[in-house]
């Protein structure tokens, strides 16, 4: 199954990092982890919320990614919102256990800045 997920400057440096294969651990506040169902959620949160966002670094990505299909059937999908606003909700002590699922690379498919953005747009 094709999962998407809107990331900040900071996060996309971290997955880099990973040579494009695992998500960073969550935050202690953060206690799971958020994969989004479909690129136009994920283009939302991207557009709308990173770009305005400083801890985003006021810029969002949208990630792609595919991951097993048997192991993603695990979790439940939630709407938050309307129809389209759906996820997964992937605990923080699993996302190891995630990672080890993805099939391939974690890719960028669309990038967006904020009017406050500082540094080099990809």
């Amino acid at each position: 199954m094709y999962l998407f997920r809107p990331v900040g400057v900071r996060e996309l440096e971290l997955i880099a990092q990973s040579g494009n294969r695992r998500f960073p651990p969550r935050l202690k506040e953060q206690p799971f982890f958020y994969p989004v169902l479909n690129l136009e959620y994920a283009r939302q949160i991207a557009k709308d919320w990173n770009t305005k966002d400083a801890a985003s670094g006021f810029a969002g990505f949208v990630t792609q990614y595919e991951v097993n299909d048997v192991y993603i059937g695990e979790f439940e999908v939630h709407s938050v919102g309307s129809r389209n606003h759906q996820e997964l909700w992937v605990p923080a002590e699993r996302l190891d256990e995630f990672n080890n699922n993805i099939l391939g690379l974690i890719n960028v498919v669309e990038s967006y800045y904020g009017d406050q953005f500082e540094g080099t747009r990809k």
